[in-house]
């Protein structure tokens, strides 16, 4: 269901996307979106596995925790893709 709240939000698109780590600003996390649904993203890590994460909303931006969530887990955010 679309929504019109939902209608400016950035989506994430196929492609490479980087975030740093909370505790260590030299460890930058790289994964690639290899696809996704209306609710779920599939990334790619660069040992070659593929998971699937769900989206959240936050700061009007997709959002995912691309290792699961947990205390100082990466956020990966719609606006994190590498050019």
């Amino acid at each position: 269901m679309t929504t019109a709240a939902n209608d400016n939000v950035l989506k994430f698109t196929t492609g490479f996307y980087a975030t740093r780590s909370i505790c260590d600003h030299d460890c930058i996390f790289r994964f690639e979106v290899v696809g996704r649904t209306d609710k779920t993203v599939t990334i790619r890590s660069r040992d070659g596995r593929e998971t699937r994460r769900k989206v959240r909303i936050s700061n009007g931006m997709e959002a995912i925790d691309p290792m699961g969530r947990f205390s100082m887990s990466p956020v990966l955010s719609a606006d994190d893709r590498v050019q």
